[in-house]
Formats: C-alpha cells, structure tokens, sequence
C-alpha cells in the first residue's frame, strides 16, 4: 500500500523574487557590457578610417563647409560634412557612405574595404570643393558682367526716359489739338 505522503511531490527548488531580479539583472549586464563593446569595435574602425583620411582632413579643413567628425552617437558616425557620413552596416564589417537629401537617405558607396572608403571619400571631398569653386567663379562672374553693363543699362534708361518724354508730348500735342478742334467745332459752328 501507497501512503498518501508518497504521492506529493516535493519542490526541491524555492521559488525567489530577489533571486530572479539579480538573475535578470546580470543579463541585462551581459548584454549591455557586449552591445558597449559592439560600439567600441565600430567607433574604432571609424577612427581607424579617421586616421587614414587625416592628411585628406588637414588639408580641406581650412573651407567651413566640412566637419570631419566621430559623433559619439548610437551607432558612431563619422560626419564629413552637414549631409554625409560613414556609419557601419549591420554587419558591423561593412563601411556605409551615406547622404542625406531632400528626396531621402542616399548610400554613396558601401563596401567592407577601408581603402577603397577612404578613396571614396576623397573624391567626395574633392568633388564638393571643385564644386564650390565653380559657384564662387559663376558668382563673380555674373557681378562682373552686371557691374560693366550698369553703365550701359544707365544709357539704354536715359534713351527710354527720352523716347518717353517725347511721346508723351506727343500725345499731350495730339490731346491739345484734338480739343481744339473740338472746341472751334462748338463755338464756331456756322448752324
């Protein structure tokens, strides 16, 4: 025969509120100090791509329209000016030039090597400041070519001012005479 105590299970385990809290607590902690160094292994290969682009940094820093900077953001970036940035793709392998524009977020280049990304940002560089140039020339340009036809514009308005004074004589001649005719019509009329 069986007794009734033989057919309770005894729980060997006792169940702990403050027990499983420092459980979760020290997850939690686990993948916090994997995901802070996740970042720190991104934030390194961008300074990685900082250095080898510094002389590139050096040089084009005098013009204020770049930044050059590591963000200490969520994910790093590296900003290269107000649009454009390096971030590193999900892989976390994978260098991601990206640009911002009114139309969305543009991938310029995506590629895992650091070499051909600097390159890439390089030529991004150069192409801005080639660009820029152009629009300072067009500028001066286009005030050069207004400051020498300023006098001639000032020629061509004296010339209007004096074909319209004339015609409006013209037409102040025509009203006089117009009413004069009028007028001798009306006292002189033989009827």
């Amino acid at each position: 025969m069986t007794s009734s105590q033989d057919n309770v299970v005894s729980h060997a385990k006792v169940r702990s509120l403050r027990d499983a809290m420092t459980k979760v607590r020290t997850a939690e902690t686990d993948r916090s100090d994997g995901a802070e160094e996740l970042l720190e292994a991104e934030r390194a290969r961008l300074e990685m791509l900082a250095e080898e682009l510094s002389d590139i940094f050096d040089e084009a820093a005098k013009d204020d329209y770049f930044i050059f900077q590591l963000a200490p953001s969520r994910p790093p970036r590296l900003w290269i000016d107000i649009t454009s940035h390096v971030a590193l793709g999900r892989d976390r392998r994978t260098f991601r030039f990206l640009k911002d524009t009114r139309l969305g977020r543009a991938v310029i280049k995506e590629t895992n090597d650091q070499g051909i990304m600097a390159d890439t940002v390089t030529d991004y560089i150069a192409e801005r400041i080639v660009e820029r140039q152009r629009m300072l020339e067009t500028e001066w340009v286009s005030e050069k070519l207004q400051s020498e036809k300023a006098p001639q514009r000032q020629k061509d308005k004296k010339k209007s001012r004096g074909i319209g004074r004339a015609l409006f004589i013209f037409l102040l001649g025509l009203a006089a005479g117009a009413a004069g005719l009028v007028g001798y019509a009306w006292f002189y009329n033989p009827l």
